[in-house]
């Protein structure tokens, strides 16, 4: 683990403090002590003097443990007995307190500001008090139409409303997922732990705890701390959430010493020399690691930003444009007209207006409702993501998903359960698989064969069943015989009854020499009095067996074929990365039992009952969602610390490791040169054996390749790679507390499915800010473009939409469309391409055929209605050929209400931002679009039935509703005609397009190919060094012709064929090495490729 630099002033200010009194109490250092338990390269005790040292410079006496009475002056190395100063002042300042800082959490209002700093709002606001400013003048300025209402500050405000809901939604939900996290985070207090102190046996709270303690170590015990074994019996430690591990690590006070904090004691019992705690430890040096806030903009906000400015700046634009062709009309009619020039102030006035249509132009094309759109999005997703039980801490993570390239996964307890479990055997020479079929193999052999396997198990174990910190039954002690235990258990026996009934007669603990245990139970009933289990490793086992059972229940003698039926069992056991575990029993005489060592156990003459593998198994449904994960274009990488042939066999069953994908340790990874491991990690799908620092290269490397990277993981060691990833998960019920403060994303129900889940929803969020950017640019390009035309060719430089209509116009594009295109669920669709590559542009291709087809059109028909509306719907013209004010309004009402109908059919367009002809596809999925569609349809014919003068409309009739209606309805079939319109047709230089999927760094069906060609070429140079080697014997052998007989012989041929496969083997594997040596990213000896 690297050094924690962050907290390195203040141990060194400590330490050079020239009153400090450690300087002259310790004569070691935090510093000093951190090696040891450094898990990728510990230093030994003896480097530093040795126990007997380290306990002197510590101040501590080993069997007495420290005095609670402890004083240190200023100028004396100690003084025991009462003191003034609290407990272990000195102590506490030269190594710290067992307790991390207290993260202050974000008040509400600096999440309130958090949320303002962004562009868009900023511009908003900005544009909301230029318009609000400018409509107050106008609305109670000398030249106001009395008959006109005073309603120009509702567009400035509605802005305002806008963008203040936009700020409160985002600050809200950050406040209720920080208050869930705190929640779902929360620990017992008042958690102790046993202390050797004062020379007895003390328990104190865990916060409590001192560098110096000698803490006592018993099955189940969660360490808090970081240390070294003084004593120990078997003492066995689970490390996996700390390292990833899943191998249980034997303890001992010679070589494997260290102990870390975060690991959990399953068996034995002993105790350990507290040498870090706090800040200091290996679990407070990550927490603190985990705290380091470095929020990054992701793609879809800087393309949002881009876009937002972009908008912004051709409204201005067009604003601009506008002013300067009204002002140079106003001034050449005035002059063309043969009248006097008018006053100033009737100047002044009309100026004014003229500014404010610019300013309108503006407020028009600012695109007030994306921001809406995008927050509404991330909620309403965030909320449907809690229900998949993915909790969101940062908001932003949820769309940055969608667009996730790889998936770089832990193996225990993300992939796998984290628990060993029995998922093969052949027990009496009948097979099952997984727990379901040892079910079906209780009911299929003999009542007393699964008597003695159930005994064996029950018996011949030092695992019992305890409750976890959580409060649920576990197996609390080795791996292996958890796994047995839940084996039976699965069969409905219960080891404890068996434990009670039977009595031990001599117990023989597992030895690593021999690789397996044994016990003598007291067998009344049986043929003798007493009988001999033993379990261990299979070869070993097996060795020692004459007999076996078979498939009737018999006991049978062991003989070669059986022997080898047996060896055929174990090595495709082996083959699946199975750990084997051989069972086997012995009816013993009392004079035999009598003469049994005490020291050594008598495993031999033994009785194969047979071999069961156990593995970590997947978690269900892994294998499902690494095909949906393949399917949608992302890649699953698995980074481990077990070991490479456990690794490879996981990630084969699980889908991850394909043929021709590059498996390979840690160590070899981080050996490479910076090009040779971009280049390896490619084709990289597991990495084994691997430490925290090879997991953040990997994730390092991966963005510099361009990739999105996604990294999964429960451990303490996975949180640096969490927090260095574009968005990591954790597991929020076997997660660590590490994992989870550095995650963005916590998976509740600890499945690797779920990530699919957020996958869907992540590419739902990109999808439907796409589809509300479609829609929003339509109706902006529509509304300016109009506004603006008929503006300029209007008499009184009046637009076809007034101000208010312009405002409804608004309120539908913006909060209504937001909320209807915001909130669809995602299809499975969605994982029907490829991601979206970071430079694509936001807008592709098919959207801006879509949106300047629609916008043309849309301009086109409300400018013939203008010009032809009158002979269109049938309004009398007066004498001079003009419509009178009357009519004048109807048509003007009429095109106000084919310029809506034209945006709600347009909305169901914009629901498919591909080339999909059915836009009604899901759409009853989607109540919330449904809804906001009914609430629009109501809100117009209110306001053309009702608004009268303040909306400048008048009510219709059935027959105008109906036309105005058919007309707006035509947005759907001219969508239909733009979606069938070939790409081809539209020139690059008018329209370009750029591919917007990413694609993999090296396709699947390439490293198949690639893989396939290899194994091709090796199978050609295996067979042409048998022919070679055949050949080269016959001659050998030429010249005797009973020699030469005898190769006509069937067994001549057979041993030929074997010395040729043997030497023609040996060469191959010579020729494998030499090939992984020259290959840059292979070099390795563990490195493999399928």
């Amino acid at each position: 683990m690297p050094h924690d630099t962050a907290h390195e002033p203040l141990l060194a200010q400590h330490h050079n403090h020239s009153t400090s009194p450690s300087n002259n109490v310790f004569t070691i250092t935090v510093n000093d002590l951190a090696p040891l338990t450094d898990p990728t390269n510990p230093t030994l005790p003896r480097d530093l003097g040795g126990i007997d040292q380290i306990c002197k410079a510590l101040k501590v006496d080993p069997k007495l443990g420290l005095n609670s009475d402890e004083a240190f002056g200023p100028s004396s190395s100690s003084v025991h007995g009462k003191s003034d100063q609290p407990k272990f002042v000195a102590r506490s300042e030269a190594f710290g307190r067992n307790v991390l800082p207290t993260v202050e959490s974000a008040s509400f209002w600096s999440l309130v500001k958090q949320a303002y700093d962004d562009r868009t709002l900023i511009l908003l606001s900005i544009a909301a008090f230029v318009s609000l400013g400018v409509s107050i003048y106008e609305d109670y300025g000398p030249h106001h139409d009395p008959d006109e209402p005073r309603v120009g500050w509702v567009e400035g405000v509605a802005i305002l409303a806008a963008v203040a809901a936009v700020v409160f939604t985002n600050a809200i939900n950050d406040y209720q997922k920080e208050r869930q996290f705190r929640k779902l985070n929360a620990k017992k207090e008042d958690r102790c732990v046993k202390l050797l102190r004062d020379g007895r046996e003390q328990e104190v709270n865990v916060k409590e705890v001192q560098v110096g303690d000698v803490l006592l170590m018993e099955p189940g015990d969660l360490l808090a701390v970081d240390g070294i074994i003084l004593k120990s019996h078997n003492i066995t430690c689970d490390e996996s959430s700390a390292t990833g591990e899943s191998d249980a690590m034997k303890k001992d006070t010679h070589e494997r010493c260290y102990v870390i904090s975060g690991s959990k004691v399953l068996d034995g019992s002993g105790s350990m020399l507290v040498t870090a705690v706090g800040t200091n430890s290996f679990f407070g040096k990550t927490m603190m690691a985990m705290r380091e806030n470095t929020p990054d903009e992701t793609p879809l906000q800087i393309k949002l930003d881009l876009l937002a400015e972009s908008i912004a700046k051709l409204g201005m634009a067009a604003a601009i444009a506008m002013l300067f062709t009204l002002v140079v009309k106003y001034f050449v009619q005035q002059a063309l007209s043969g009248e006097d020039i008018p006053p100033g102030a009737e100047i002044f006035s009309d100026m004014v207006k003229i500014v404010i249509q610019a300013i309108t132009i503006v407020v028009v094309a600012v695109p007030e409702g994306l921001p809406m759109a995008v927050t509404l999005a991330l909620a309403y997703a965030t909320t449907q993501m809690l229900k998949d039980n993915n909790l969101v801490r940062v908001l932003s993570a949820c769309e940055t998903m969608g667009n996730a390239t790889t998936v770089c996964s832990d193996k225990t307890g993300t992939l796998t359960q984290n628990k060993m479990t029995v998922v093969e055997g052949t027990l009496s020479l009948k097979s099952f698989s997984f727990m379901d079929g040892a079910k079906t193999w209780r009911t299929e052999v003999k009542d007393s064969v699964a008597e003695i396997v159930i005994e064996g198990i029950a018996l011949n174990s030092s695992a019992f069943e305890d409750k976890d910190e959580n409060g649920n039954l576990a197996f609390v002690g080795s791996k292996t015989e958890s796994a047995l235990l839940g084996f039976i258990k699965s069969m409905g026996a219960s080891y404890s009854t068996l434990r009670a009934d039977i009595k031990l007669a001599k117990v023989y603990p597992f030895s690593s020499a021999k690789k397996t245990m044994s016990c003598v139970v007291e067998s009344p009933q049986g043929k003798e009095p007493y009988r001999l289990y033993v379990k261990g490793a299979s070869e070993i086992v097996i060795r020692s067996c004459t007999h076996y059972v078979d498939s009737e229940g018999q006991v049978k003698s062991l003989d070669d074929a059986a022997r080898a039926k047996f060896d055929q069992i174990i090595s495709s056991y082996a083959d699946k990365a199975l750990r084997t575990i051989a069972l086997s029993y012995r009816d013993v005489s009392s004079s035999e039992f009598k003469n049994f060592n005490d020291e050594d156990a008598p495993d031999e003459k033994l009785v194969c009952l047979g071999v069961v593998g156990i593995q970590d198994p997947l978690r269900p449904g892994v294998i499902d969602s690494v095909r949906d994960f393949a399917k949608a274009g992302v890649t699953v990488r698995m980074i481990t610390g077990d070991n490479l042939q456990t690794a490879r066999a996981i990630a084969k069953n699980a889908g991850i490791l394909l043929q021709g994908g590059l498996a390979m340790t840690g160590p070899e990874f981080r050996a490479l040169s910076k090009a040779d491991q971009t280049e390896a990690v490619k084709r990289l799908q597991v990495l084994a054996r691997s430490s925290p620092t090879d997991k953040t290269i990997v994730v390092r490397r991966l963005q510099e390749l361009g990739e999105i990277v996604a990294v999964t993981g429960d451990g303490t060691n996975d949180g640096p790679a969490l927090k260095m990833a574009d968005v990591g998960f954790s597991m929020g019920i076997t997660g660590t507390e590490v994992a989870k403060e550095a995650s963005a994303i916590v998976l509740m129900d600890d499945n690797f499915s779920s990530i699919l889940k957020s996958l869907m929803w992540g590419r739902a969020v990109n999808d439907s800010v796409r589809k509300f950017l479609q829609f929003q640019l339509t109706v902006n390009i529509a509304a300016v473009v109009l506004s603006f035309i008929s503006a300029v060719a209007s008499d009184d430089n009046q637009s076809v939409l007034s101000a208010v209509q312009l405002l409804w116009v608004n309120l539908i594009m913006d909060t209504l469309a937001a909320l209807a295109l915001a909130t669809e669920p995602p299809s499975p669709d969605v994982l029907k391409r490829y991601p979206t590559s970071k430079a694509a542009p936001l807008i592709n291709f098919n959207m801006w055929k879509m949106i300047l087809g629609q916008a043309i059109f849309q301009i086109a028909i409300n400018l013939a209605l203008l010009k032809y509306g009158a002979q269109l719907f049938h309004l009398p013209l007066n004498r001079h050929g003009k419509l009178d004010p009357e009519n004048l309004l109807v048509l003007r009402t009429m095109i106000f209400n084919v310029f809506v109908f034209l945006q709600i059919f347009n909305e169901l367009n914009c629901r498919r931002i591909d080339d999909t002809i059915n836009v009604f596809k899901n759409l009853l999925n989607n109540k919330i679009f449904i809804i906001v569609q009914f609430i629009v349809l109501a809100g117009q014919i209110l306001i053309v039935q009702l608004g009268g003068q303040a909306f400048k409309t008048v009510p219709l009739t059935g027959q105008q509703w109906l036309l105005t209606v058919l007309i707006g309805s035509l947005s759907l079939p001219v969508g239909l005609f733009l979606r069938l319109l070939p790409a081809k047709v539209i020139p690059d230089a008018v329209m370009p397009q750029v591919p917007e999927e990413h694609q993999p760094l090296v396709s699947a069906a390439r490293m198949r190919w690639e893989g396939a060609s290899k194994q091709v070429i090796m199978q050609g140079k295996f067979f042409e060094a048998i022919h070679k080697k055949r050949n080269a014997h016959a001659k050998q052998q030429g010249g005797n012709a009973t020699e030469r007989s005898d190769l006509t012989g069937g067994l001549a041929k057979d041993t030929l064929w074997k010395k040729a496969y043997g030497a023609a083997k040996t060469q191959l594997d010579n020729n494998k090495t030499n090939n992984n040596n020259n290959n840059n990213f292979s070099s390795g000896s563990g490195s493999t490729s399928l």
